[in-house]
């Protein structure tokens, strides 16, 4: 057991729960989803017409939650709970811990509540609906946090444009999400071979992926390098956790 102390008690200190390749792992985990999703999902549904013969037509769908509604309803939904396990399994500091854990269940709720069928809902559909789009935005939200604060540490000896890189995914999930919002409410592109939803959940999601794999990739590097005792968990007292070393024992 651990016990705390006033320095692994303070702000900002961060405290050894899982070591540092577990989470670079978990890093990756949660960037490659959210890089593959979005090709896989209209790719599927056109490999799912090849194979069953129904023709090509109409395998973009209108928003990547509207895949419930085709042949990859089962790529989506079980890409959802992978992140969201991904994402409640994450620990690195305190602030960290809590905001993965919220963005995990959102996760969870955008795949087991399917987004609204659209004419000719049901009430309870509809419901249903409203809920997904919530847990959707706030999971984009809690996501976008991550680049504009956590990933970004002006305290360490993260190069400039590093820390310039989040800025800008956090900047794009915030504004790819208002844009999807407003294509949601106008109905701006309706008629388009890919619908402005997917355009702009794919960029979002896109960004957060990007920046995920970044910072796996940034935690790797100081972790061979030991150049950044900043970038990575540290134990009570403010130790460094080295890479693969177990959790403290009582």
């Amino acid at each position: 057991m651990l016990h705390d102390s006033p320095t692994q008690n303070s702000p900002g200190v961060r405290r050894s729960i899982q070591d540092v390749r577990t989470i670079a792992m978990l890093r990756l985990g949660v960037g490659l989803i959210g890089v593959l999703l979005p090709p896989a999902l209209p790719f599927g549904n056109w490999l799912s017409a090849e194979v069953t013969g129904r023709g090509t037509d109409g395998f973009w769908p209108v928003s990547m939650s509207a895949s419930y509604y085709t042949g990859t309803r089962n790529v989506f939904v079980g890409a959802l709970c992978a992140l969201g396990v991904f994402l409640i399994c994450y620990r690195f500091d305190r602030r960290d811990d809590r905001w993965s854990t919220a963005a995990g269940f959102f996760a969870l709720g955008v795949a087991l509540c399917p987004t609204s069928p659209g004419a000719g809902a049901s009430a309870l559909q509809r419901t249903v609906g409203m809920f997904h789009l919530a847990f959707a935005g706030l999971l984009f939200v809690m996501l976008a946090l991550f680049c504009l604060y956590s990933f970004r540490n002006p305290r360490s000896t993260q190069p400039a444009r590093v820390g310039t890189a989040y800025l800008v995914a956090g900047v794009v999930i915030l504004a790819a999400l208002a844009l999807t919002a407003l294509a949601g409410v106008t109905g701006i592109g309706a008629n388009w071979s890919v619908h402005p939803l997917y355009l702009g959940e794919w960029l979002a999601t896109w960004a957060f992926g990007m920046a995920w794999i970044g910072a796996a990739l940034e935690l790797a590097a100081h972790t061979r390098t030991g150049s950044d005792a900043t970038a990575v968990p540290r134990r009570p007292g403010g130790a460094a956790l080295d890479p693969g070393q177990p959790e403290a024992q009582a």
